[in-house]
């Protein structure tokens, strides 16, 4: 068993409060009687139990959510105030992962959405060692961070750093911006003294990766196999069918002419194939 702890905003540095109103919602009649016996809340018992500080979810936010304890409670007034502690050596996890297994947790998707305060059934510490923090393995070239943190707004453009494709990502910044995304491209950015480092590290933080295949680039090429190897939706386009490589012609990918016309064009079919994904999130 755990307690699953919701409220918005970010939880407050060691104490908080919950309303008392709040306490033991969405908690299954046994074990609202077990731990609130005659309407008297059992605060002793419920401390034994391991802790899940959750913030309600905020769409376009990356959050995450912290396992701890609670090392004093009482009732003050309309609120409930604790105390508590985060487990230091339990890293934070993903809120998307959270209500990726909520099923697992046996919350109720909305539970994420509302302040409470619930006793749930499952192990948690169980559920932890075997789904929630599964670390990936690191590559040696380049540093990438232990727990992924993916920009749901965010799109990266992968393509040669030559002004001949300016027109090309200004297409793509408008067809992201038409759908309320954001486009970046490496060279938009200098926060890593070397450029791979920029641009892995933007693909890592993107949830859309749009690789421009034209003048077969190796560059491209390697940073389409980056994206591809750490799962983000990658939308392949190109000039030519020739310069898909042979591996990935069985994929779907955009054909367009770097010119007005073929640019308004790819605008559409761009915006067209970003709506789709984002509406599949």
């Amino acid at each position: 068993m755990f307690n699953l702890l919701v409220k918005f905003g970010s939880w407050a540095d060691g104490r908080d409060t919950l309303p008392v109103g709040r306490l033991l919602q969405y908690t299954d009649d046994a074990f609202q009687e077990r731990f609130a016996p005659d309407s008297q809340f059992d605060f002793d018992a419920l401390m034994k139990l391991p802790c899940l500080f959750v913030e309600e979810t905020r769409q376009g936010t990356s959050q995450v959510a912290r396992v701890g304890a609670i090392t004093d409670a009482r009732i003050d007034g309309r609120e409930v105030k604790i105390e508590f502690a985060y487990e230091s050596g339990i890293p934070a996890i993903l809120q998307s992962t959270l209500e990726s297994f909520r099923r697992d947790l046996d919350i109720k998707d909305f539970e994420f959405s509302t302040t409470h305060w619930a006793v749930k059934k499952p192990d948690l510490y169980r559920f932890l060692l075997k789904k929630a923090n599964r670390r990936r393995q690191l590559p040696k070239v380049f540093p990438l961070p232990e727990i992924e943190t993916i920009d749901p707004s965010l799109i990266s453009a992968m393509m040669p750093f030559d002004m001949t494709f300016d027109k090309v990502y200004d297409s793509l910044l408008m067809a992201a911006e038409a759908v309320g995304l954001r486009c970046r491209r490496a060279d938009d950015i200098w926060e890593n003294a070397s450029v791979i480092q920029d641009v892995v590290s933007l693909i890592d933080r993107s949830k859309i990766v749009v690789c421009d295949c034209t003048d077969r680039n190796p560059n491209v090429f390697y940073e389409i196999g980056v994206a591809h190897t750490l799962g983000r939706d990658v939308i392949l386009i190109t000039q030519k069918d020739s310069d898909i490589p042979f591996d990935l012609r069985h994929l779907r990918y955009v054909r367009y002419l770097n010119n007005a016309q073929g640019l308004r064009k790819l605008r559409t079919q761009l915006q067209a194939k970003l709506t789709d994904i984002v509406g599949n999130q």
